[in-house]
């Protein structure tokens, strides 16, 4: 008889390592990205700047960063798998979005520059590791666990990321009550520490939860290097990207799943990043701001559970249209929000669809791709994701620029949505993980022939 662990993928010690990097890193999306630091950096640290204007220079930080990840993001991806660094990697990249995030406790305000910097670094190593993260899943799922282990892995994220968040809001809405500063008359480094030891809260956070994976999660043999290439890394990294790309066509369902995903999470990403700058631009009560950003993370936690359940009974193709309707009827929401309780009930939406979207659409990804090529490909799913990461947030700063609003740039978004899912429709997910399969049968019986 099942267990829950077993129902939910987590019954081994691998997986819930694995998974518990979600829980780790989640805390720079909840805090950093989508609740705290958008109000701290648009009310204090460039509260003498033109607020839309504000809102731009955040956006082209956040472009920046993610251009720069996604542009090296191939190269990484398979020089993991030609190197077997996998994991090292990653622990490189959450050693730099760590130390940016721990850096952010010395800005203050009127350090626009120095903010922005560190927040892009902070980005660069959240989008970083996420390549070497998300290529770990295929060789810690067993057959027909996947789907289940990333959906647990997204809420597991929900609830730690969640957790830290209530904590952080804790000790800054009731400074007092923690022996921090509060009250009259406090110089400008006593007013804003509460919210400066969230950020560092996450650096810590972060690093010490990545630990499980990196003590109990085994480094993937490396992939073959050729012959030709004399054992050289730098030149197996590169003919191995360029094979991979030609092989494209082979692998066509993963490659429709690819550009689906491209699309639609052009739009995901874009309401996680602009939804606390947008409503503190509409001048939404900060408090319900905050606290319906930290209610999404609970709301998602069963939610992402429910779509990792329900995928064997229904299917990933329906859940994944499912919530692409939704995230369009958000689109909408958003243009017409103008109350408080307006962006309530649009976090509950968001909670109810984002963490089971994504987490299906990286399971259906992983099952269609061969599990010795999973950096590289995997790699190309980050180029897939930090492209989306760069389109939201720079159709957001150009909306600005040329409309001088913001809510024309969320309507917009619905298109994201809705091209997504006619590509998505293209995609026969069984035909994918066949050739998958058969690709991953005639490696093995290549290795033992060796």
């Amino acid at each position: 008889m099942k267990t829950l662990l077993d129902r939910l993928g987590l019954s081994r010690p691998q997986a819930r390592a694995w998974a518990m990097y979600d829980w780790a890193n989640s805390a720079f999306y909840t805090t950093i990205i989508t609740a705290v630091f958008p109000v701290y950096f648009l009310d204090v640290v460039a509260k003498d700047l033109d607020r839309d204007f504000a809102q731009g220079r955040y956006a082209w930080a956040t472009t920046i960063a993610l251009v720069a990840i996604a542009l090296l993001a191939p190269l990484l991806g398979v020089f993991g798998d030609v190197s077997a660094l996998r994991k090292r990697l990653l622990g490189g990249f959450v050693a730099l979005g760590g130390l940016a995030t721990a850096g952010l406790f010395f800005v203050q305000a009127g350090d626009v520059t120095l903010a922005l910097v560190l927040f892009g670094l902070g980005n660069l190593g959240a989008a970083g590791g996420a390549i070497f993260y998300d290529s770990l899943l295929p060789h810690v799922a067993r057959k027909g666990e996947m789907d289940q282990l990333s959906a647990s892995a997204y809420a597991l994220g929900y609830l730690g990321g969640g957790l830290l968040l209530a904590l952080n809001l804790a000790w800054i809405l009731a400074p007092e009550r923690f022996g921090l500063p509060a009250g009259e008359g406090l110089s400008a480094a006593e007013a804003t520490l509460p919210t400066r030891l969230a950020f560092l809260s996450v650096a810590v956070w972060w690093l010490a939860f990545s630990v499980p994976l990196f003590r109990r999660v085994r480094e993937p043999a490396a992939a073959p290097v050729d012959a030709a290439d004399g054992g050289s890394l730098l030149k197996a990294t590169v003919r191995t990207l360029l094979q991979t790309l030609g092989e494209l066509k082979r692998y066509k369902h993963a490659s429709w799943m690819l550009l689906a995903f491209l699309v639609y999470n052009d739009g995901v990403v874009t309401v996680i990043r602009v939804a606390g700058l947008y409503a503190t631009g509409k001048d939404l009560d900060r408090s319900v701001v905050i606290g319906t950003i930290l209610a999404v993370q609970f709301v998602g936690v069963p939610f992402a559970f429910l779509f990792g359940m329900l995928a064997s009974r229904f299917g990933v193709r329906r859940l994944i249209l499912f919530a692409l309707g939704v995230y369009a009827l958000i689109c909408v929401f958003a243009y017409l929000m103008e109350s408080n309780s307006d962006f309530v009930l649009l976090g509950i939406l968001v909670g109810m669809v984002q963490g089971g979207l994504q987490a299906l659409s990286r399971s259906v990804f992983g099952s269609m791709i061969p599990k010795h090529k999973s950096g590289e490909f995997f790699a190309l799913f980050a180029v897939g994701e930090k492209f989306a990461g760069i389109l939201g947030p720079l159709l957001f700063a150009l909306t600005i620029s040329f409309t001088g609003e913001a809510r024309y740039a969320i309507l917009a978004v619905i298109v994201f949505f809705v091209v997504g899912a006619l590509i998505f429709r293209r995609v026969d997910i069984a035909a994918g993980r066949a050739v998958a399969e058969a690709d991953d049968r005639e490696h093995a019986a290549l290795a033992v022939t060796r």
